[in-house]
C-alpha cells in the first residue's frame, strides 16, 4: 500500500477514538447556582430531626430519673489523705449527705462543709458510681501546744487552732504559752501576738522540732526553749530554716557551760552564759 494511503488510513483511526478520550464539559445544574436549593440539601430530614430531639427527650428524662431515686444515692462516704480523726471529723460533717443522689451533688456545697472544719486546710471530691462519695483532704500538720491557763490547745504549722486537748499531758509538742486572758478560737490563730509566729516556725523545724520545749516570742524575738536547757534565739522569725541549720551546727561547736545561742544573724551565731541580749532592731512579723 502506498505510504500516503497508510498516513491517511492512521489519521482516520486517531480520529474516530479521539472523542473517547476527551474531556467532557462540566457545566453546574440549576440547583446548584440556587443557594435556597443548597440550603435545602444541608438541612436535616424530618426523620434525624425527630430521632435526635428523642435521643435529648431521652437523656433528660434519664437525668431527672436518676436525681431523684435511688439508683445512684451515696450510702458510703470514702474520705482519703488525712489521719483517722480527720477522716472521722470529714465523714461526720458529711452524714447529711447520706442517701442523696450523685447526680446533680451540690459540689461547692460538700467543699463548705469541709473546708469549714479547723482540721483541714483544703479538700476536693468525687462522684465514684454508683452509690460512692470521695472526699481528698489535706490536712492541718499539728506544731505546738497552746496554754492558755489551764487550757490547752493544738495550733498546727500555719499557725491555726485545730483542736482543744481534753488531756494536756498526752502531747510532746513543743509549748506555747499565753494569758489565761487570750480569747482561743477554734479555726483562727491566737490572738496573742507572736503565737501564731512561734507555731509556723516549729512548723518550719522540721526533726529540730522535738529538741525544743518551748515557743515563745520575747521582747519582740523568736525564741526556742531547748529541751536541754538551752535557749535558742532565732529573731524576726525570717529565714527560720536557715537559722536552725546554723543552730543545729553551732550546737555541736558550744563551749561547755553555755546557756544561750543566738542565731538571728545566720552568719554570726553567738553564744555565752546567762540570759541571752535581746535588742529592739529585730521585730516578729
Amino acid at each position: 500500500m502506498p505510504a500516503g494511503a497508510r498516513l491517511a488510513r492512521s489519521i482516520a483511526r486517531v480520529e474516530a477514538i479521539a472523542p473517547r478520550f476527551r474531556p467532557a464539559l462540566w457545566r453546574p445544574t440549576r440547583s446548584r447556582l440556587d443557594p435556597r436549593a443548597r440550603l435545602a440539601g444541608l438541612a436535616p430530614t424530618r426523620r434525624s430531626l425527630t430521632a435526635g430531639l428523642g435521643i435529648v427527650a431521652l437523656a433528660l428524662g434519664g437525668y431527672l430519673i436518676a436525681r431523684e431515686t435511688p439508683l445512684f444515692a451515696i450510702d458510703r462516704i470514702e474520705v482519703v489523705g488525712g489521719p483517722p480523726q480527720v477522716v472521722r471529723q470529714v465523714r461526720g460533717a458529711l452524714a447529711s449527705l447520706s442517701g442523696t443522689p450523685l447526680v446533680g451533688l451540690d459540689g461547692s456545697g460538700v467543699l463548705r462543709k469541709v473546708d469549714a472544719l479547723p482540721t483541714v486546710v483544703s479538700a476536693s471530691y468525687d462522684r465514684a458510681f454508683p452509690h460512692t462519695l470521695r472526699i481528698a483532704v489535706v490536712a492541718e500538720r499539728p506544731a505546738a501546744v497552746l496554754r492558755s491557763g489551764t487550757a490547752s490547745w493544738l495550733v498546727s504549722a500555719r499557725g491555726r487552732v485545730i483542736e482543744r486537748l481534753r488531756n494536756r499531758s498526752t502531747s510532746s509538742l513543743p509549748r506555747i504559752w499565753v494569758s489565761s486572758h487570750t480569747p482561743v478560737h477554734l479555726g483562727g490563730e491566737p490572738a496573742a501576738a507572736g503565737s501564731a509566729t512561734a507555731a509556723r516556725a516549729v512548723g518550719l523545724a522540721g526533726s529540730f522540732a522535738s529538741r525544743v520545749a518551748s515557743a515563745s516570742a520575747a521582747q519582740g524575738e523568736l525564741l526556742f526553749r531547748l529541751r536541754s536547757g538551752l535557749e535558742l534565739v532565732l529573731g524576726d522569725g525570717t529565714d527560720v530554716r536557715l537559722k536552725l541549720a546554723v543552730a543545729r551546727r553551732a550546737l555541736t561547736l558550744l563551749p561547755p557551760g553555755s546557756t544561750f545561742l543566738d542565731v538571728s544573724v545566720p552568719s554570726r551565731p553567738v553564744s555565752g552564759t546567762g540570759q541571752p541580749i535581746v535588742p529592739d532592731t529585730h521585730k516578729l512579723k
